[in-house]
């Protein structure tokens, strides 16, 4: 016998309640008044336009919906990494200029021209694929010239960069926009290689000078750069991190208030009493002396939350910090509440953010993983669903 089919109130019905079972306790609050004020102070205290970095899915925080908000709040410029990354902002309706800074795939170069994406050259080699692609699309292709002061990445070397610009400038094909270079260490205000790698720069930038060629936009600050070093604020300037309101290096200077855009949270799921001496987790490599109170979280690392806080880390459950204890799993760990702490399930919990007046920052939990800030970030991946408040306007 063949079951009824559902009425459409039914179906209907049935979608909501999927629709509530499908949203998980874990999930990613982006605040984008903090982004707002982020772009607003940094643009302030460099006293340029400002190139958002939104590569590697905006640094956790969302590609489309944080570029689309940074392009309303009239950032200048966007810069991604890779192609797949400007086609995206292309086709959900980014229409600032979009710097792709990563190495061009000769294969690909005509999908830049075709897109609109100003492209990365950062060789003579490159120069001419880019070439050969524009005038195969009867359509000139816009660049930036990469000049290699000290990274050892990608680039033409500085002291090598006079052929490269007269031949990027005498190219029927390509429209010089920008010359640029990346930072090594200006994280960390007392390094002298900055200093160095503005030299080399301004060296190479002057062959546009010396051969009477316009000079094109120069950017060479990265989030470090902003903050610490303004000499290399030049015309232009591209924060990532900071522009999420997080310091890059433990040695960084708040000399920028920022505020932090990205909050990961989530909620009690079980609760029990556990025994003195009875271990926790896989591999048994944390047990408790006494008897004590632990819930877990629904959250590991197969959501990008590193395993190497595995009993180093700590999350805020009713305004109070508590350690992670024992190994952390693909997809939970365990929390001690100690003998007499109180955790009820659906309590809220916060692994990165403000929880009443405690406050647990992206930094400190890099420190505790033993990594830096941009992994832990860049880490949360796909399985956590993004909430979007602020800027008049709430997002999932």
């Amino acid at each position: 016998m063949t079951e009824p089919t559902p009425a459409i109130a039914d179906i209907d019905a049935l979608r909501h309640r999927h629709a509530e079972a499908s949203e998980r306790p874990t999930r990613i609050h982006v605040d984008l008044d903090a982004l707002s004020h982020n772009l607003r102070a940094l643009r302030a205290h460099a006293g340029v336009p400002v190139m958002g970095i939104v590569k590697a899915n905006a640094y956790g925080h969302g590609l489309v919906p944080v570029a689309l908000h940074l392009q309303a709040q009239g950032a200048e410029y966007m810069g991604v990494a890779f192609l797949e990354e400007g086609i995206a902002l292309r086709q959900a309706g980014v229409q600032v200029p979009i710097l792709v800074m990563g190495g061009i795939f000769g294969p690909q170069v005509a999908l830049f021209i075709v897109h609109n994406l100003d492209i990365t050259v950062s060789s003579l080699d490159k120069l001419r694929q880019v070439e050969r692609a524009a005038e195969a699309l009867g359509r000139k292709a816009t660049i930036h010239l990469k000049i290699d002061t000290g990274m050892e990445r990608i680039g033409v070397h500085s002291y090598h960069a006079g052929a490269f610009i007269e031949a990027a400038v005498a190219s029927p094909w390509c429209v010089v926009k920008g010359v640029y270079s990346h930072l090594a260490c200006a994280d960390d205000p007392a390094s002298p290689m900055t200093a160095l790698q503005l030299e080399r720069f301004l060296d190479a930038c002057a062959h546009f000078d010396r051969i009477g060629a316009p000079m094109p936009l120069r950017h060479l600050a990265n989030s470090g750069g902003v903050l610490h070093f303004p000499e290399t604020h030049l015309d232009m300037v591209r924060p990532g991190i900071a522009l999420y309101g997080v310091l890059p290096d433990p040695a960084s200077q708040p000399t920028v208030d920022l505020e932090p855009a990205l909050s990961l949270v989530s909620q009690v799921v079980y609760f029990k009493v556990v025994e003195a001496g009875h271990p926790v987790s896989y591999g048994a490599t944390w047990t408790p002396q006494c008897d004590t109170r632990v819930v877990t979280i629904p959250i590991g690392y197969g959501d990008g939350y590193p395993r190497s806080l595995s009993s180093r880390g700590e999350v805020l459950i009713r305004g109070y910090r508590h350690p992670i204890v024992g190994r952390i799993c693909m997809d939970q760990f365990m929390v001690d509440l100690g003998p007499q702490g109180t955790a009820y399930n659906e309590d809220d919990v916060v692994l990165i953010g403000r929880q009443g007046d405690a406050e647990i920052r992206c930094e400190a939990v890099a420190q505790a993983a033993g990594t830096i800030p941009y992994e832990i970030l860049v880490g949360l991946n796909d399985r956590i669903p993004r909430e979007y408040r602020g800027a008049d306007t709430a997002q999932t």
